[in-house]
């Protein structure tokens, strides 16, 4: 668990040898057999297993048949088409400028002893190909006031490869946190990025959940693997767990699971992967989702049935590091009892 507001800073770099680079066979041994005593010999062989399977496929694979991200072409065409437009330097520009959005979110289940519990939720980050946003990021978190922090997922920019760089910079961002930090995984991580993030202080939830405590009064955090190009999702075994009545909040990285989620009885669904469409038409209307679930739950806050939720734009940029009408964010939810 991360250390308590008044626990004096430590350095938070994690050591050599827990960057492994993804293809590396010396790391491979060491890292499956912590990742099984983490989360469990079927999970963890599970998810290897997967990613082994999908890593650098672009067609055929996960929720869309053909996947861009995947495409190792797709960032030189992309950004070339935009440089030749002369429009890829102002993209860039507006990927750097991260915004510090506040909603206010009323839970009718909420204890009045977490009457103004903030949380900070910052998604999709891309670390190792946004160099702006992430310089933006540390600015802003040294002036921001939250009692927990949660990240949606997509830490790493691409979808395949080593994890070395997007962990070095997650050790930095990391050491600007003033309160817990929790976090998922989304579809361009691997999971051997989680022991490294979990010695940074970072609790990673993966089909799990903990239980944030103010006096007597408890408020159940819980998160789930990635259910868009993964599926290695599982709500249920999740939401059977918590106790009934007691107000839940699910981290996921897509939304696209909303209709489970509030079946589920969950509050609160705090999600990113859409990144707003990143390349909007004016009016932030988007242009694709990369998604399959209606454009009103593509951003901000939206409501299904009796649960809420929020679906960021996130602070990095995705393939390419441009936005257009779409700028980058990071989020204060603050909870009040209905």
């Amino acid at each position: 668990m991360p250390p308590p507001k008044d626990s004096p800073p430590k350095d938070l770099t994690p050591p050599e040898s827990s960057l492994p680079e993804s293809s590396s066979p010396s790391a491979a041994p060491d890292i499956e057999a912590r990742l099984e005593a983490r989360l469990g010999r079927l999970h963890a062989r599970q998810r290897l297993g997967i990613e082994t399977d999908v890593e650098q496929r672009a067609f055929g694979q996960g929720l869309n048949f053909f996947h861009i991200e995947n495409w190792r072409p797709a960032p030189g065409v992309i950004s070339k088409t935009l440089k030749l437009s002369g429009l890829y330097w102002r993209g860039e520009k507006n990927a750097g400028k991260v915004e510090v959005r506040r909603n206010r979110v009323r839970l009718a289940g909420l204890d009045p002893a977490f009457d103004g519990y903030t949380i900070l939720h910052i998604s999709d980050l891309h670390v190792d190909m946004n160099p702006r946003a992430m310089a933006r990021l540390v600015e802003l978190l040294r002036d921001l006031a939250y009692d927990a922090a949660v990240l949606t997922g997509d830490y790493r920019g691409r979808t395949f490869g080593s994890c070395d760089a997007t962990l070095e910079g997650l050790a930095e961002i990391s050491r600007h946190f003033t309160a817990p930090a929790f976090g998922v995984l989304g579809n361009h991580d691997s999971v051997r990025m989680v022991p490294p993030m979990e010695e940074m202080g970072i609790r990673m939830l993966l089909n799990e959940a903990e239980v944030l405590k103010r006096g007597a009064a408890r408020l159940h955090l819980a998160g789930i693997d990635d259910a868009h190009y993964f599926r290695v999702d599982n709500i249920e075994k999740v939401a059977e767990r918590l106790p009934h009545g007691e107000c839940s909040i699910l981290l996921s990285h897509t939304p696209e699971i909303y209709r489970q989620a509030a079946h589920a009885d969950f509050d609160l669904l705090l999600a990113g992967h859409t990144h707003g469409g990143q390349i909007c038409l004016p009016g932030s209307i988007p242009i694709t989702l990369d998604s399959k679930l209606p454009r009103r739950y593509g951003s901000g806050a939206w409501r299904y049935n009796s649960m809420q939720g929020y679906t960021t734009v996130g602070v990095g940029a995705s393939i390419v590091p441009v936005r257009f009408n779409c700028p980058p964010e990071i989020v204060l939810h603050r909870l009040e009892p209905a």
